[in-house]
């Protein structure tokens, strides 16, 4: 019987990956959904855990006060700025399908404003050819406002799936928040890891969660948030839709939100409105550029400290491979693998103790 013993165990392996495998395969038309509870239970477990304190004996209703924090602080200002933004998007879509707007025309208005004595410059480094750069630069924007636009009108057509997916997460974030502790203690027993190991590695995963949401999310968003204020303060068109543009460009270190407001700035001083360029550029540079160092040490500390390139490419990999969900995602599994080789290079056997993060 003990002969046998080894290959009933590895049959019982190729056996319990399989059926895990099918069980990820059945989730993946939810994966978001799922996704976003595990990380939203994640962030708001330790207000759980005070509320069960007060009340031991009444899980299910702190549970359901926890429930109703991520609708007044998470749900309802989301599902606020993307009504304004899905509507602003179709719009300028709209515009863009209708010809009612042009690139090349606001790039020869810029053009013109520009003094005659830089033109010679501008002709020495290829900048001459004003009808090549108009061209280049509407076919541009008008495929990336397309591009927008059609997912805009897809998000706003395909109403029924994401109540269904906002359902899904609700009903599965009630049962992570009431039954977090049990659940996480589940997954310390069932991964293969030495104790220290295994504590290692479930904490850096809430922690890297915990960081990657305070930091690239709570900045973006309040970078986006001044941006979009700024932009409806002087009469830009479209506030909601750039301030968005934003916080997905302030991921991007030293330039970020930057690539959106500085252009603009930079239209309104050629263009001879000195007031709202020198506005925009001191709100730009004393405001939003500076939200980034002074939010992301008090928010995140040396939670990840993963180095600032990592952090970058694994956030664009994520968002061009998860969408949305990527942000995190991306830093996530960057942080994982650092902390997956780190435990490996810690290895006794390894002779190697300094740690890669």
């Amino acid at each position: 019987m003990s002969q046998t013993d080894p290959m009933h165990n590895r049959a019982f392996i190729v056996l319990l990956v399989v059926i895990t495998l099918a069980f990820a395969w059945l989730l993946v038309p939810f994966a978001a959904a799922v996704f976003w509870a595990v990380v939203i239970a994640i962030l708001f477990y330790p207000l759980q855990k005070r509320l069960v304190q007060r009340m031991p004996k009444r899980r299910n209703l702190a549970a359901c006060l926890s429930l109703l924090a991520v609708i007044l602080v998470v749900l309802l200002p989301v599902s606020l700025v993307m009504r304004s933004l899905i509507a602003e998007t179709i719009q300028v879509y709209r515009t863009v399908q209708s010809g009612g707007f042009s690139a090349g025309e606001w790039i020869e208005l810029s053009y013109n404003a520009i003094p005659e004595s830089v033109r010679p410059w501008l002709t020495r480094v290829g900048f001459d050819d004003l009808e090549a750069i108009k061209d280049y630069v509407s076919r541009a924007a008008t495929q990336a406002i397309r591009v927008i636009g059609n997912q805009a009108l897809s998000l706003g057509q395909n109403t029924f799936l994401f109540v269904l997916e906002l359902g899904i997460m609700m009903y599965l974030l009630f049962f992570l928040l009431r039954d977090g502790a049990k659940l996480a203690d589940l997954v310390r027993r069932a991964l293969p890891l030495a104790d220290h190991q295994r504590d290692r590695f479930i904490d850096k995963l809430a922690m890297v969660v915990r960081a990657t949401v305070k930091g690239n999310g709570v900045v973006a968003i309040v970078q986006g948030a001044l941006g979009g204020l700024i932009f409806w303060v002087l009469g830009i068109p479209s506030a909601t839709l750039w301030g968005t543009v934003m916080a997905v460009l302030s991921l991007l270190p030293a330039v970020g939100a930057g690539l959106v407001w500085g252009p603009v700035a930079i239209y309104f001083a050629l263009t001879g409105d000195l007031v709202q360029a020198a506005i925009l550029g001191l709100y730009g540079v004393l405001v939003i550029g500076l939200v980034d160092n002074l939010l992301r040490p008090v928010l995140v500390g040396k939670d990840t400290r993963m180095p600032d390139y990592l952090v970058l490419i694994s956030t664009l990999s994520g968002l061009t491979l998860f969408g949305i969900s990527g942000f995190i995602a991306g830093p996530l599994i960057a942080a994982l693998f650092l902390v997956a080789w780190d435990l490996f290079m810690m290895r006794p056997d390894h002779g190697v103790r300094a740690p890669l993060n």
